[in-house]
């Protein structure tokens, strides 16, 4: 089909030369084909018994994880249909930070069963608004049957982070992992009228290979990746007050040329001592107010550095503005930018400050804070690819937990909320004339591939696990779902196994606007490719291999 209309025999050309385009059915059966790849890619890594995938990029670096983000970003994807499927996969992350598989397995579903019924001649348009009726429905059921609990209950939110965590690569040390980042969220919420709100910023993660997983702990405070500036410094200050200085230590040189005229010995002796006298006020200024303990976001003057080391003050300089803000909020303490202003009342205060060799790095650790509002997880394991993907982990289960606090409502798992989600569409289906009946048909089959990918993971038959679960949901057993571990099926509340209502919300409107944008495309029009510059005659191309 030529792209080109006809008029009185001469073809008119709109587009440039080279310019491929492919229309109608076509282009929706290339681009449901292309979306689908990429949710059968991540299906086989969703679930406790879901399998990890080995990313290799262009340099030879190596990423192993069964998270669905990391995959998709990782996967050097070309097809445009198909990066949209990692929009859905980084909406979801964004929003909510967990669930970014099922979004996934849950659009390809959309789009493979949307796809059967264009073959029978319903319309894209009928089947997109069959699905958002289904997606409204799905969400008021969501919401009926979510479980309201206290925002500050440190046992349901220790359930939610392992939940999170069953199915990653940490899953044996999630006990251990649970508690350090439910301790770490609930420090840094922050009431705001009558709910809490958690800034994810406030959580430093450092990662060091060595040691174990079993060692990765929470520091109630702040690790700051610099060393102590001068060696004379004390590497340990117990009960320290904190100054946090935001200017150097130095003596500012001139913006513009300037001359001195010197003419003696004696002028240039009074003229470094006068220079040395400004460093040392500066230094009896900081000990003046009591200070033992200087962060300077700025450079420390050699002079300087001798002269806090003969005060017995622990220093670091050139730390970053976002460690400097998250030190002020875990010691209480203000930033100051000028020296003159700083007064004991700006002082921060931690029970320990000390300097510490992990692996091959020497890092500050400023713990022991009376009521931080920022905190620290420092995460240890055998190698770097392990330590890699405990923080990709931890990152999901800190962001559960935090969905969790700022919206007190969870679901169980093991794909119980799907399954009630498919039933509520399907009686509501029933209601509806026409077509978009069938619609809504699919959009519940589309959300029991969830249990049936959990039960086919888990090596279990789909087909009974699934007729299993529908027959005891229509006995009113709403939490009823594939207990994965355990290989049956089971009530996933007694197995105390739980998700955040948002993050299931989340999931339904992420799949649901993908496989609507992709359904609503009936043309591709794909430019030229841009051909490489020509190459002086003798040189060799990047990347060609020259003939032998």
């Amino acid at each position: 089909m030529s792209a080109a209309p006809q008029m009185s025999g001469t073809p008119i050309l709109i587009l440039k030369e080279g310019t491929s385009r492919t229309r109608g059915r076509g282009a929706q059966r290339n681009n449901i084909a292309a979306a689908m790849a990429v949710a059968e890619a991540l299906k086989t890594a969703l679930g406790p018994k879901g399998m990890d995938k080995m990313l290799v990029d262009s340099f030879g670096d190596v990423t192993i994880t069964s998270d669905g983000r990391t995959i998709l970003d990782e996967m050097d994807i070309q097809h445009p249909a198909a990066k949209m499927m990692v929009e859905v996969a980084k909406t979801q992350d964004q929003e909510v930070g967990d669930g970014t598989t099922s979004a996934v397995v849950v659009a390809g579903e959309l789009l493979k069963l949307s796809q059967e019924l264009m073959d029978r001649q319903v319309h894209p348009t009928v089947i997109l608004d069959g699905y958002r009726e289904a997606s409204n429905r799905a969400l008021e059921r969501l919401e009926e049957i979510a479980i309201p609990i206290d925002p500050e209950d440190r046992e349901h939110l220790r359930k939610v982070a392992m939940t999170s965590m069953a199915s990653k690569l940490v899953a044996g040390n999630r006990e251990q992992l649970s508690d350090i980042v439910v301790s770490a969220i609930l420090h840094i919420a922050r009431r705001e009228g009558d709910r809490l709100k958690v800034d994810l910023d406030d959580i430093m993660v450092e990662k060091q290979p060595g040691e174990s997983l079993t060692e990765t702990k929470l520091i109630e405070g702040v690790i700051i990746d610099k060393e102590v500036v001068h060696p004379k410094m004390p590497k340990r200050v117990e009960n320290a007050k904190i100054a946090l200085v935001k200017r150097a230590l130095e003596v500012k040189k001139t913006e513009f040329d300037a001359k001195i005229n010197i003419e003696t010995p004696e002028e240039i002796e009074a003229f470094l001592r006068q220079e040395e006298e400004m460093l040392r006020e500066m230094v009896e200024k900081i000990k003046g107010v009591g200070a033992s303990v200087l962060f300077c976001q700025k450079g420390i003057d050699d002079m300087a550095q001798h002269f806090l080391a003969r005060e017995g003050v622990l220093a670091a300089k050139q730390v970053k503005a976002s460690d400097m803000e998250k030190l002020a909020k875990a010691t209480e303490g203000r930033i100051v930018t000028d020296l003159d202003d700083l007064t004991p009342a700006d002082l921060g205060e931690a029970g320990l400050v000390e300097e510490r060799k992990i692996g091959d790095e020497k890092m500050i650790f400023v713990e022991g804070c009376k009521n931080p509002k920022a905190v620290a997880i420092l995460i240890r394991g055998g190698s770097e690819r392990i330590v890699d993907e405990a923080e990709r982990s931890i990152h999901d289960a800190l962001c559960v937990v935090r969905d969790v606090v700022e919206e007190p409502k969870i679901v169980a798992g093991g794909g119980a909320p799907e399954i009630e989600v498919a039933r509520a569409v399907r009686e509501h289906a029933v209601d509806l004339p026409g077509r978009e009946q069938l619609a809504l048909e699919r959009f519940a089959d589309a959300f029991e591939a969830i249990p049936a990918t959990l039960a086919e993971n888990a090596g279990l038959d789909p087909i009974d696990v699934l007729s299993e679960i529908k027959a005891r949901h229509e006995k009113g057993e709403t939490w009823v779902g594939v207990d994965v571990l355990g290989g049956r099926v089971e009530d996933m509340q007694k197995l105390e196994v739980y998700e955040p209502l948002s993050v299931k919300k989340q999931i339904v409107k992420s799949a649901t606007e993908a496989a609507a944008m992709i359904l609503k495309i009936d043309d591709v029009i794909a430019a030229a490719k841009m051909k490489p510059p020509k190459t002086p005659e003798g040189e060799e191309t990047p990347g060609e291999t020259p003939p032998y």
